[in-house]
């Protein structure tokens, strides 16, 4: 009887990553983490799995109802795995809210998972690496977390062509729809999510979905004009003394200051998705033609730690996916060449050198390389072949004439040169020539 074959592919809307693709992604994260350490920011990491009703309570409702894996353990909890990593942080603070020095600086590299349509830029599973601050009520959390985010994106190798910052502020938004469209909190949470879905929709959808949330023609085109007001225009407008605003006037002059505002606009069709921002909000936007598109984003949310405590916390920060990082690296031609995993491979002679084979590979790992030793005797044909395969540069090799003589002959696999050094010199022969790579 004939056993089937199990599918080589994996669940639809996640990734196998093989050992190239882990180098690739943790190079674009250990540049993150650098970056953020080098702002001060520590590392956590939280569960994998939360109580469900820590995402109903502020997540948003297409969230939870729709792209939430959850399920009830055997104990009978109602569980979630962990769709964003923010409901997490705010509660792991909540919990040491008197113990931990403020402002408190954390970031982190979660592994998510949302129910979405795969599709470029957006897969089920992914890793997410995220920046907040808590404990700072002014824009000057704001403008610290938009730097970061900015220095992380040069660092990985974009500039001042490749993206811009998209800004808004929540409470500015909320108080134009008190005032302007006179909406109660449930139409504001439905005009808020549909022009969060705005850049999906053709124009004549996305009036018909804003004139379900009860709007008329004449106050859809009042929401509309007031989306695309600029700086200018919002300054000459009625909202320019309320609070929102004034928090985002002088956002862009601290961002001015810091010579940051070359990389931010102003944007008021900004809203985030989530329930929980109450201030800032932004979004980074790739600019190259062919993936014009929010690459992360993030906000403040100062309401979300009271849900754990009874002492009110302010918060900041944001989540930027691999997914569309690594995309917007491609499009802009910033892949990185990575160094070899692999420095040297000590060939085997045959049988009766394989101790001083292992011999050899340990003395060098203990100068700090990294090595493989062939394990069983094969042609030296195959074994150069396989180091040439696994892009090693550089072979070491010990038969009986350089053993007579206490040498060891050294290949550069790249430019074919060869030489034979004393084995007391051959760290340092290695090191050299691994330097003129």
């Amino acid at each position: 009887m004939k056993t089937k074959k199990l599918s080589t592919q994996p669940y639809k809307g996640t990734r196998d990553f093989y050992p190239e693709d882990m180098r690739l992604r943790n190079w674009i994260f250990n540049t993150m983490r650098t970056t953020a350490q080098s702002f001060g920011y520590e590392e956590y990491d939280g569960p994998m799995l939360e109580l469900f009703e820590m995402y109903a309570a502020k997540s948003g409702e297409e969230l939870v109802n729709e792209q939430l894996y959850h399920f009830q353990d055997r104990g009978g909890r109602h569980v979630a795995i962990r769709p964003e990593m923010t409901p997490t942080v705010s509660r792991m603070v909540a919990a040491r809210i008197n113990t931990i020095p403020r402002p408190i600086r954390w970031f982190s590299i979660p592994n998510l998972w949302r129910y979405e349509r795969p599709q470029k830029g957006r897969l089920r599973e992914h890793w997410q690496f995220n920046v907040d601050v808590f404990g700072v009520d002014s824009v000057l959390a704001d403008l610290e977390i938009i730097e970061i985010a900015i220095q992380i994106m040069l660092d990985l190798g974009g500039d001042f062509t490749d993206f811009r910052i998209h800004i808004s502020n929540r409470k500015l938004l909320n108080d134009f729809m008190t005032r302007a469209l006179e909406l109660d909190e449930s139409g504001k949470q439905a005009v808020c999510k549909t022009i969060d879905k705005k850049d999906k929709l053709q124009n004549d959808e996305f009036r018909r979905m804003l004139s379900q949330t009860g709007l008329t023609r004449d106050k859809i085109d009042s929401l509309i004009d007031f989306t695309r007001l600029d700086r200018a225009g919002l300054a000459r407008h009625e909202m320019i003394a309320t609070s929102g605003a004034v928090e985002l006037e002088s956002l862009f002059g601290k961002l001015k200051e810091s010579e940051l505002d070359r990389f931010c606009t102003l944007d008021l069709s900004i809203v985030r998705g989530l329930d929980y921002y109450t201030g800032t909000v932004f979004e980074m936007y790739d600019l190259h033609p062919d993936n014009r598109r929010a690459l992360f984003g993030g906000g403040r949310y100062d309401n979300l730690v009271a849900l754990f405590s009874n002492q009110p916390l302010s918060g900041v920060g944001f989540g930027m996916g691999d997914v569309t990082i690594q995309d917007f690296m491609i499009t802009h031609q910033l892949i990185p060449v990575l160094p070899p995993p692999v420095e040297v491979f000590v060939a085997l002679f045959d049988e009766t050198c394989l101790g001083e084979v292992r011999d050899c590979a340990r003395r060098i790992r203990r100068a700090g390389f990294r090595v493989i030793a062939q394990i069983e005797p094969v042609k030296l044909t195959k074994q150069y072949k396989f180091a040439h395969q696994k892009n090693i540069p550089v072979v070491v090799l010990q038969g009986p004439d350089e053993r007579a003589g206490n040498t060891i002959s050294l290949k550069q696999m790249i430019s074919g040169e060869q030489k034979t050094v004393p084995e007391s010199e051959l760290n340092a022969a290695i090191r050299a020539w691994l330097r003129r790579m």
